[in-house]
């Protein structure tokens, strides 16, 4: 089943039970009810209680079997042990959806977790989707269908509008529901999915993705349950040119830890969900200030309408505003470009006192009247190197006089230029901004704000350029048992995969390292091969840059010797020969490693101490394309070391790229059997000359690493 398959019975219910309905509003059971009933919900209620009689006033049910119709959806708030048979009276009775607000299923143990299998395998079997258990369920703003019992609907439902919310927490979700509509926003609907037994935050996507009144999805994860289907619900949201605005929560290792124990499920390597959620079109932010602040911005711009690029015109009617947004957007990462002379020529038409550098200064005199003021912002709406107008109202709102200017003006403005992006910095008063906000004209409350928004939605832009990410079209194969036995055998395996290695052989005797060394061409190295031995080093067992016969043969007895004292138990198959590597002018790590959720993920990082000291290293799930891998490299903190750095040679950074693709290739070919793969160092050689692995390691999948 496709994601977001069979969710429009959450949206659009016609007819709704709320099984175990209580007259106690402050109860779970009841407050479905009550919120159904307050807010208008113009389909059928139908209380279900085993006693019957009236529940709020409606009649009441002893069993969703004796139900007059076939409700779309039901909302079970029975205790746990009495889900199952709930659920298979909704089944039976051609329930479409159903919302299981109960506790004390996987989230619990052992018991919870076969409790809820139960529950999915009732559901499956009448082809019915189910929302939860353990969760808040589900509003739909737009057709008043609530399957729910959060407190933000205790006072007021939130207006409707375009923006929805899927959570897999309940608490968080709710909160950004209602943050959402403090902001002057309209929610379109919210889902919390809660333990996930069917429905996904993948379906929630993909559902939003779909829906017609929802323009921006914002989304709070703790983890991932099904990699391929999140993957296509991205790429849902992305084809529909609908901004997924991600909060990924528990990016710490304590964070993931919670995030487990409270969802019962596996948590992926945090990196390794900002690369998917790069890949796939979606922003990550990290806060739910952030969230807000971006999914505000990209809630006022129609699909598919976001910022060509970062460059930002400041407008106030002070110098030091103007300062102070100009430092807010450049912490932000955005660009003040100066403004044309034509640009500047007519802001000072209108506004002979205006200074026209980027802050504009454009004085009181640009509130004076609507047409100055229009004068004004209708050449920066024209000024061709400037992406977004930011324009600063610190009182003008709150005097009515000015207002009324402001109004009459920023409404002409939006309709002569409906495709550039207008921004107002204002806290109000909140009926102005709401009707600010209702030209399409988004309103933030600080300066800072202003900056993140914008920010992020130049990250979305720049998001919606990127490539589809490539898919692995050849067949998986096994890789033969005798490649994880050693540095040597590793290196063949990966060589035969289009990885660079030098040419090396094993040797078992003093001579025979001297004949191999001669043919290979000194200096050389040698290095004990032993599947035992794990650092080499350590057990004396590498001598480098041997120029000659005797050195060679010298080294081979201390290193058998060493190892012998050091490692006395260790399975010798020989010593490595390989010629000594010259002329780099710096060093990779390559990898590969398994991720949970993902399945095999290449990284890259500078080489040596400084990948793991730095951490600087960019992960990305495999397969990757050449311009991916590419990026990868240049993006790291250090790429200027391998760039030419201080008239260094540059390295040669294609054919890493290309080595890096061979390695993701070789990762997916060999999915079924390969645990890891290390590649370190990885000698960059100038630019034209190519790279050379000089060292590797291939860990069988299930095997606990090596340190390598």
């Amino acid at each position: 089943m496709r994601p977001g398959q069979g969710l429009e019975a959450f949206f659009a219910a016609q007819g709704i039970a709320i099984v175990g309905a209580s007259d106690d509003i402050t109860k779970i059971g009841g407050r479905p009810v009550h919120l159904l009933k307050k807010y208008g919900y113009a389909g059928p209620i139908y209380p279900v209680n085993p006693r019957g009689g009236t529940v709020q006033g409606l009649t009441a049910y002893a069993s969703v079997r004796d139900l007059p119709t076939a409700p779309d959806m039901a909302v079970l708030a029975v205790p746990a042990a009495a889900t199952a048979n709930a659920l298979r009276d909704c089944a039976a009775r051609g329930v479409k959806a159903a919302v299981v607000l109960t506790s004390g299923f996987a989230e619990a143990g052992p018991e919870g977790t076969a409790m809820q299998d139960e529950l999915v395998a009732i559901a499956r079997e009448a082809g019915l989707r189910l929302l939860g258990p353990n969760c808040l369920g589900t509003v739909s703003v737009t057709d008043g269908v609530i399957g729910s019992f959060t407190i933000v609907l205790e006072d007021n439902m939130p207006p409707a509008g375009n923006v929805g919310i899927v959570s897999q927490s309940g608490n968080i979700g709710s909160f950004t529901m209602q943050a959402v509509s403090q902001r002057g926003l309209g929610v379109s609907r919210f889902v919390a999915t809660g333990n996930e037994a069917d429905v996904d935050v993948a379906d929630g996507i993909a559902a939003l993705a779909q829906d017609s009144v929802t323009w921006v999805i914002l989304c709070i994860m703790e983890t991932c349950r099904d990699a391929g289907r999140l993957i296509e619900a991205l790429g849902m949201a992305r084809a529909a040119g609908k901004p997924v605005l991600v909060l990924k929560i528990g990016a710490t290792e304590s964070g993931q830890a919670a995030a487990a124990s409270h969802t019962g499920a596996l948590a992926g390597s945090d990196a390794v969900f900002d690369a998917v959620f790069r890949r796939h079109g979606a922003l990550r932010v990290g806060s739910v200030e952030e969230l807000l602040d971006v999914g505000h911005a990209a809630s006022q711009l129609m699909p598919g309408r976001l910022p060509a690029g970062n460059r930002v015109t400041l407008v106030a009617a002070s110098g030091g505003f103007g300062i102070m947004m100009a430092d807010a957007a450049t912490r932000a990462g955005l660009t003040l470009p100066p403004l044309s002379p034509a640009t500047c020529t007519r802001i000072n038409e209108a506004v002979p006192t205006a200074g026209t550098n980027n802050p504009v200064d454009a004085s009181a005199q640009m509130s004076s009247r609507p047409d100055i003021l229009y004068k004004m912002l209708s050449a920066l709406m024209e000024e061709p190197q400037t992406d977004t107008v930011q324009l600063f109202m610190s009182l003008s709102l709150f005097n009515k006089r000015l207002r009324g200017i402001y109004m009459e003006t920023l409404a002409k403005i939006r309709a002569d230029y409906p495709e550039r992006l207008l921004v107002i910095t204002s806290r109000g008063p909140a009926d102005a901004v709401a009707e600010i906000t209702a030209m399409g004209i988004p309103v933030f409350p600080t300066i800072d704000a202003t900056a993140s928004g914008l920010a992020g939605l130049v990250r979305l832009g720049q998001l919606s350029q990127i490539a589809p990410a490539p898919t692995h079209t050849g067949a998986t194969a096994a890789l033969d048992p005798a490649a994880f036995r050693n540095e040597h055998a590793a290196k063949a395996a990966l060589a035969a995969a289009g990885v660079p290695v030098l040419p090396e052989a094993i040797v078992t005797s003093p001579g025979a390292a001297v004949a191999k060394a001669t043919e290979l061409g000194f200096p050389v190295v040698l290095k004990i091969v032993s599947e035992d031995i794990a650092h080499k080093t350590e057990a004396g067992g590498v001598a480098l840059n041997l120029a000659d016969a005797a050195a060679v043969q010298g080294a081979y007895t201390r290193i058998m010797a060493n190892v012998a004292q050091r490692a006395p138990g260790a399975r010798i198959e020989g010593i490595l020969v390989a010629p000594m590597a010259t002329g780099g002018v710096g060093e990779l790590i390559m990898g590969i490693s398994r991720d949970p959720v993902f399945g095999p993920v290449v990284m890259v990082g500078i080489g040596g101490i400084y990948a793991e000291v730095l951490k600087d290293v960019a992960v990305q799930t495999a397969p990757i394309t050449l311009p991916e891998a590419e990026a990868m490299i240049r993006g790291l903190k250090l790429f200027p070391i391998l760039d030419g750095a201080r008239g260094q040679p540059k390295g040669d950074i294609a054919a890493a790229a290309q080595a890096l693709v061979r390695l993701s290739d070789f990762a997916c070919r060999h999915a079924g059997d390969v645990g890891e793969v290390d590649l370190n160092p990885v000698l960059v050689r100038p630019a034209g000359q190519g790279v050379v692995a000089l060292d590797a390691l291939i860990v069988p999948l299930g095997t606990a690493h090596q340190t390598h």
